[in-house]
């Protein structure tokens, strides 16, 4: 497995750099495509429910989360 990629995003007018697996990045990349929004737009929503919480995680994992939760709601529809 390859090991983590940065890319530059802009989230909410400000730039940020998040690192993360190719994997990962293909399946985000995926997300936006079947939700039907830009990258940075599905990256500012995941951010902005991370940022709602108490004790927010960083935005790498908050993103790696919110994949594995879709994927696990996916496997568990019928």
């Amino acid at each position: 497995m390859a090991g983590p990629v940065k890319r530059s995003l802009t989230i909410a007018g400000h730039a940020t750099s998040v690192s993360l697996e190719p994997l990962f990045w293909a399946a985000l990349e995926q997300a936006a495509v079947d939700l039907a929004l830009p990258l940075n737009a599905l990256v500012a929503e995941i951010d902005a429910e991370r940022s709602a919480v108490a004790d927010p995680s960083n935005l790498a994992s908050a993103l790696r989360t919110w994949l594995f939760l879709r994927l696990q709601n996916a496997a568990s529809r019928p």
